[in-house]
């Protein structure tokens, strides 16, 4: 029998497991938050927080093959299909829209995906933030970084990004960059998050 862990790593594809892991992050708002997590752990076999349940949604929505928890990764994991197969992604999923990104260099992945939620979130405390998907962006890493040289940015750990940027890389709900074109479907089941 094999491991959550090593499961983690095969790209989940069915509807179901999707339906499962947003039951428990809608229950999670309220009932109590141990069980809950236990259940969310166990789904995704890894910790609870809102990285690891995102990385998961990427996983299941855009078909991303994750690779095994580590201390100090630059990615993720790799797109599985259409036209970005094959290449590097760091997930990311704030639960506000801060315009803050965690920037990797060592080495550069190819691409940024992010979840955010809402930007009136910011007002509360961390604790109270629903686990919300308001829009997606997908950022290519090298045009990213070359921007940000450009401007004089200091790239790190909590590095800020104008609005266009943000804007010009919104692939959901908006479909501004079209390297990442979503179907009905993914539109659909990022929906579920809103």
């Amino acid at each position: 029998m094999s491991s959550p862990a090593n499961e983690f790593c095969k790209v989940p594809n069915t509807d179901a497991q999707m339906g499962i892991l947003l039951y428990y992050v809608r229950l999670r708002k309220k009932v109590a938050h141990l069980l809950n997590s236990f259940q969310i752990a166990t789904l995704i076999g890894r910790p609870v927080q809102a990285q690891s349940v995102g990385e998961y949604i990427a996983s299941v929505i855009f078909g991303i093959a994750l690779e095994e928890p580590a201390p100090h990764k630059t990615t993720d994991g790799r797109f599985t299909r259409g036209p970005l197969a094959g290449r590097t992604v760091d997930v990311q999923w704030h639960t506000r829209h801060d315009g803050i990104l965690h920037l990797k260099t060592d080495p550069l992945p190819d691409y940024y995906l992010v979840f955010v939620g809402p930007k009136e979130a910011t007002m509360f405390h961390n604790l109270s933030i629903p686990w919300v998907i308001d829009a997606v962006f997908l950022f290519d890493a090298g045009e990213l970084y070359t921007a940000l040289r450009e401007r004089g940015v200091q790239v790190g750990k909590s590095t800020s990004i104008t609005g266009p940027l943000w804007e010009r890389a919104e692939i959901y709900p908006a479909q501004r960059n079209t390297r990442l074109m979503l179907s009905n479907e993914e539109r659909g089941q990022l929906a579920l998050f809103r």
